[in-house]
């Protein structure tokens, strides 16, 4: 999947939880990325973090950071 798209993903989920605080939001972000994102898309979010992240915000970037290195977010 595009890259773009997984951040607008991610930001539109942070976005949800932003209400809740950084550190809620970022705990709900990665918990619905780890329920409902295809463990291939977990991986390219993550290679994407690890290549900078441009363009993530503040609570799904801290979610990815999580899910760990490309290869440990298939779980």
């Amino acid at each position: 999947m595009d890259a773009a798209r997984l951040v607008h993903m991610a930001n539109q989920i942070g976005k949800f939880f932003h209400a809740q605080g950084e550190a809620a939001a970022a705990a709900g972000v990665e918990d619905h990325l780890r329920r409902f994102w295809d463990p291939r898309m977990r991986r390219e979010i993550a290679a994407y973090l690890e290549a900078g992240g441009q363009g993530l915000d503040p609570a799904p970037r801290a979610a990815v950071a999580r899910l760990g290195r490309p290869e440990d977010a298939h779980s």
